[in-house]
């Protein structure tokens, strides 16, 4: 019976990927090696490498502009310090937005670095919203933002107009909607959210940001190091780079952002508009800025918990249960959640109505 998996990250891939996957496990190109014992410096990992890189610019439509494509260790955690290692002038000062538990961390990681300025935060509200009305300061070094907070269910819905650099955190969201990226001159995103297994972080770049600050950087988290290295400067993981590989072919064969993006307003209004129809209901995050990534959500009465986890589970459901900073529950659909998966979500909970 199928697992209908709502899992925050690690999170659901495509059916078609883990085929793929699944036999490059066992003899990839027909080399008779596996892509887990296959060399990094052979021809054919170099092949996936650059394909992977090029196919990620081209499907935020970044080829030609200046920008590059790394495919990096260490998760979004580890591009908490490498862009302020990388962007933040010595005695210079970053602008951040603080709209959850993540841009928090990534705060925490800058203010090592030098002055970091928190200019708007929605912590007293439990992160419920993304702040607005803020400004950035003219003389900041970059400014930081997360587009999708996974844990509180809230999504940028817009971006600022500035003349200051733009850092953008789009661990859940990457590669889910239209946006135009060229807005941004630095992304990360840990894979295991939105485009493949843990292991590997994609981070684009414009490159004419970078060597400007005045640092000495390590070499390992020196992003023009890794760019010269064609992100390879130490061995890869090459299976996440792998899969991540062929979660983006399978979006390009979907029709691409644009085509994904469809799938997952769809997606997304089926939810919400159950959790606003039925009473036992009610959504986490204010409704300008919900998530088409993670629909948090509650019970009215808590009384029906233990009714309703069983209802799910026996649906084949997994992966429900909120962020203990939320409670409720929280309903994934990232990229490859099909539609029919939210739907049998959406039936349970009208079963739950009926029931009670």
């Amino acid at each position: 019976m199928k697992k209908h998996n709502y899992s925050a990250g690690p999170s659901i891939l495509p059916q078609e990927v883990f085929e793929k996957a699944s036999k490059a496990i066992l003899n990839f190109n027909d080399s008779g090696l596996s892509i887990l014992e296959i060399s990094h410096r052979s021809k054919d990992f170099v092949a996936v490498m650059e394909e992977a890189r090029s196919l990620a610019l081209e499907l935020l439509g970044l080829q030609g502009k200046g920008y590059q494509a790394l495919f990096l260790q260490g998760g979004a955690s580890t591009a908490f310090l490498m862009a302020p290692y990388n962007l933040m002038k010595e005695n210079g000062k970053a602008a951040y937005l603080d709209s959850g538990t993540w841009a928090a961390a990534a705060i925490k990681e800058a203010k090592l670095f030098g002055e970091t300025i928190t200019i708007a935060s929605s912590k007293e509200e439990n992160y419920n919203n993304i702040p607005k009305g803020y400004e950035i300061p003219a003389d900041a070094d970059y400014f930081h933002c997360t587009s999708n907070n996974t844990i509180f269910g809230t999504q940028m819905k817009d971006f600022p107009v500035t003349n200051v650099p733009v850092v953008c955190d789009m661990s859940s969201d990457i590669f889910s909607r239209n946006l135009d990226y060229s807005k941004f001159d630095l992304i990360y995103a840990g894979a295991q959210k939105n485009m493949g297994p843990a292991g590997t972080t994609l981070v684009v770049i414009k490159e004419e940001i970078l060597g400007k600050n005045g640092r000495t950087i390590p070499s390992m988290l020196d992003y023009a190091k890794h760019i010269k290295a064609e992100s390879m400067y130490n061995t890869p993981p090459v299976f996440a780079v792998y899969v991540s590989l062929l979660t983006l072919q399978w979006i390009k064969e979907k029709g691409g952002v644009a085509a994904i993006e469809k799938l997952n307003d769809a997606k997304a209004a089926l939810l919400y508009a159950e959790i606003d129809r039925n009473p036992l209901f009610k959504g986490a995050a204010a409704v300008e800025d919900r998530s088409k990534m993670n629909v948090t959500f509650l019970l009215n009465n808590p009384d029906h918990t233990a009714t309703f986890d069983a209802m799910w589970k026996e649906a084949n459901i997994s992966g429900l249960p909120g962020h203990r900073s939320v409670g409720g529950y929280r309903a994934s659909i990232y990229n490859a959640m099909p539609i029919e998966s939210v739907q049998v979500l959406v039936d349970v909970m009208k079963a739950l109505e009926s029931k009670v």
